[in-house]
């Protein structure tokens, strides 16, 4: 009941922290995407994950059943989600919007999103690509796109990066290099190695079961999210616990596609391992909101204004 009571005011709590980083922010390599307040530098673009979902459940929460699928209805939800994806776009952070966009649809799908506004939504979705691809994107941007596509080949520029994660994990093997032996990443070969391309390091290093011991930790991670939100007797409950195990699943996703040349680089952590405080911060709360959930599952939750 605490968590529906505040959804709307942290969800507006974020999405003022996210207009306050287009007016004070402060830039790092090209992007704004940090407030600082002392020693404390804070990415309101990463609360946003959780205030999102906490909104998008409170609304179909308290919205009537048979409303849920008519497109009515369904453009506050759009709205909820379009509203911080614009201003995050526009510090430049693709990859954060991709996640938050994924998110959002997937509270709207267990929510009852009808197939056919998900699949006229893919077709205006292919359409807003690309119109963003040629007016939207920033010039770097279009160029990791370029050259994931092979319309660019620029090796020792934007493709820099994921060639030397593919040389990392191509050569790891089974069991990988050992402990701090990766040459790539010990040789400072790999960049963003203790953020974006951690996945490459841990691959480099403990081969391919290691980097599949970690898949399957997340997998596991998600599955028990998953099975709190089939549990909880409340539709809140349901749709916070798939939308914390949907942020985590498309943070996975598209930090270990990225680094195999499997997507665009995108400025995405791997969940749990990358350095960040703030990503961190924002997915164990995630994670004690679905561990609360858990243990009060048998409650239905109120469909009141405030409660």
């Amino acid at each position: 009941r605490f968590w529906l009571a505040i959804a709307y005011p942290l969800y507006a709590g974020a999405l003022v922290l996210l207009l306050a980083v287009a007016v004070i922010g402060e830039t790092r390599l090209g992007a704004t995407r940090w407030l600082s307040v002392g020693p404390i530098s804070l990415q309101p673009s990463e609360l946003m994950k959780v205030g999102l979902v906490l909104a998008l459940a409170r609304y179909y929460h308290q919205l009537d059943p048979r409303r849920t699928g008519t497109v009515l209805w369904t453009i506050p939800a759009f709205m909820i989600i379009g509203a911080p994806v614009a201003l995050i776009m526009h510090q430049p952070d693709l990859g954060t919007a991709m996640l938050i966009v994924f998110s959002g649809l997937m509270v709207m799908f267990v929510a009852g999103l009808l197939w056919r506004i998900i699949i006229a939504g893919a077709i205006v979705g292919v359409g807003g690509a690309l119109f963003a691809y040629q007016y939207l994107l920033h010039g770097y941007q279009r160029s990791r796109i370029d050259t994931f596509l092979g319309l660019e080949d620029d090796p020792l520029g934007t493709g820099y990066h994921v060639l030397q994660s593919k040389i990392a994990i191509g050569s790891a093997g089974l069991f990988g290099r050992g402990y701090l032996h990766g040459t790539q990443s010990q040789l400072d070969f790999l960049p963003e190695k203790h953020t974006d391309f951690i996945f490459t390091m841990i691959v480099e290093q403990f081969g391919i079961v290691g980097g599949a011991f970690v898949l399957a930790l997340f997998a596991a991670l998600m599955a028990l999210s998953l099975q709190v939100a089939m549990r909880a007797r409340s539709l809140f409950g349901k749709l916070v616990c798939a939308g914390v195990a949907a942020t985590l699943a498309s943070y996975v996703f598209i930090n270990t596609a990225m680094v195999l040349g499997l997507v665009p680089v995108v400025g995405v952590p791997l969940p749990m391992i990358s350095f960040g405080g703030t990503a961190m911060t924002t997915l164990m709360i995630g994670f004690a909101i679905v561990l609360s959930i858990d243990l009060r599952r048998d409650q239905h939750g109120a469909r009141g204004l405030l409660w």
